[in-house]
C-alpha cells in the first residue's frame, strides 16, 4: 500500500504522494459517504449478503 494523502503545507520535508490516486481515493470516499445517505444502506435492513449487494448496486446506478 502506498500513501495518496498530500502533505499539509507546512510540513519541513514534503512527501510524495500520487496526484492521480488522491483523485481516485476522494470519488471512492464520496461514492460511499452518498451510499450512507440511504437509509436502507446505512441500516443494512436486507441480511442476504446478495440482496445487499443489489440494493448498492442500484443505488450506484442511482447515483
Amino acid at each position: 500500500m502506498t500513501v495518496v494523502i498530500p502533505p499539509r503545507k507546512h510540513r519541513v520535508a514534503p512527501r510524495n504522494y500520487d496526484r492521480y490516486l488522491y483523485r481516485l481515493r476522494y470519488l471512492v470516499e464520496n461514492a460511499i459517504l452518498k451510499l450512507k445517505g440511504w437509509r436502507g444502506i446505512a441500516t443494512r435492513y436486507v441480511k442476504n449478503a446478495s440482496s445487499f449487494l443489489a440494493a448498492v448496486q442500484i443505488r450506484c446506478l442511482y447515483l
